[in-house]
């Protein structure tokens, strides 16, 4: 315990640094954090996904599309669109944290996903 409050200010300052950094590469291509989820990799992040409205997921693909050709061209947003971006505003994590929950609870109860539960 000891040791973990001697650390703690390191991993404080590490933290927001790796933050604003992460939120400066986000701006530069107009991405949201929940952007980087891939659905083919976690099921809960595609059910959570089909889950949102339509005009949400039209947004990201756009956002997604975005980004995938300013990076194809070597380019980035112009610095007033840039300022306009919100990174780390989430409109994934709501969904996603119901469908934990309902996955915990299932599995309390003994009862399976209703939908497949493998990656391909």
């Amino acid at each position: 315990m000891a040791l973990a409050r001697l650390f703690r200010p390191v991993v404080d300052w590490a933290a927001s640094r790796y933050q604003a950094r992460l939120s400066q590469n986000l701006r530069a291509y107009g991405l949201r954090y929940d952007d980087l989820h891939d659905p083919m990799m976690d099921l809960d992040v595609a059910e959570a996904l089909r889950r949102l409205p339509d005009e949400v997921i039209v947004a990201r693909n756009c956002r997604l599309k975005r980004a995938l050709d300013l990076s194809l061209k070597g380019t980035q947003l112009p610095p007033e669109l840039q300022a306009k971006q919100t990174p780390f505003e989430s409109y994934l994590q709501p969904v996603l944290r119901e469908i934990k929950a309902e996955r915990a609870e299932r599995a309390q109860l003994g009862s399976g996903a209703p939908y497949q539960r493998t990656i391909p």
